[in-house]
């Protein structure tokens, strides 16, 4: 989904560079509350898995690409606003460095990944889990309905960016049916690794899972011990 240079038109830019500014700067106020010495390792790694996946691109239409995003499932490992923070450093290493991405649609790729893929999988994800039972296994099923909502939501705001802004010669009817389309198949992918990674993680390390805080406290009041009293029994 990365956007390339030219292809929303200077307001359109000017305009998502500045939600993404402002974007980022609740994101560095908000993972201060997130991120301690324990789970702040946790974002480092979320970072360096994000970029390995969205390193994989497919063509879609008229110079835009699609790829896992992975908001949701670094948003489910190390925090919603955590998450903003590392998908906007992929993003940023991605066109600075990689040319994936144009620079002057820095702010675009951000609105779309680090924003609304992030925001949209955690609130989808939250909404789930409310449903589910509150243990440790409802964690990465919540996690794969996030995914899998977020990317085809992030590809429907590119394409109404694109009907206000673009510059390409392609009908916003076309870019929409080519976003979807594409971005359905890559949801079914991307809820499918969420699972698989929220899952593995769960299942040796659930305290360093930020979604799944809830669930381990839950268990831990499960299986507290008894209280020995002075006369020698349980309270």
């Amino acid at each position: 989904m990365h956007v390339p240079d030219g292809f929303l038109d200077a307001p359109t830019s000017i305009a998502t560079a500045a939600v993404a500014v402002g974007g980022v700067a609740l994101a560095l106020r908000g993972a201060r509350r997130e991120l301690d010495d324990r789970t702040a390792p946790m974002a480092g790694l979320v970072a360096t898995f994000v970029f390995a996946g969205q390193m994989m691109n497919f063509p879609v239409a008229a110079g835009t690409s699609g790829h896992l995003l992975g908001g949701a499932l670094a948003a489910v490992l190390a925090g919603p606003w955590t998450a903003v923070l590392c998908v906007t450093t992929v993003l940023m290493v991605q066109a600075l460095f990689m040319a994936d991405g144009g620079i002057t649609a820095l702010g675009t790729n951000i609105d779309l990944m680090a924003i609304v893929g992030v925001g949209v999988g955690w609130l989808v994800f939250v909404a789930v889990r409310r449903v589910l039972p509150n243990r440790l296994g409802s964690i990465a099923p919540a996690a794969a309905v996030g995914a899998l909502v977020s990317v085809p939501v992030a590809a429907l705001v590119f394409t109404g960016l694109f009907a206000v802004g673009g510059t390409a010669p392609v009908s916003p009817d076309r870019v929409l049916v080519a976003m979807l389309s594409w971005h359905a198949v890559i949801g079914l992918g991307e809820a499918a690794i969420t699972a698989l990674v929220v899952g593995s993680v769960v299942a040796v390390r659930p305290d360093l899972v930020h979604g799944a805080r809830r669930a381990v406290r839950a268990r831990t009041l499960e299986v507290r011990p008894p209280v020995v009293t002075g006369t020698g029994s349980p309270a």
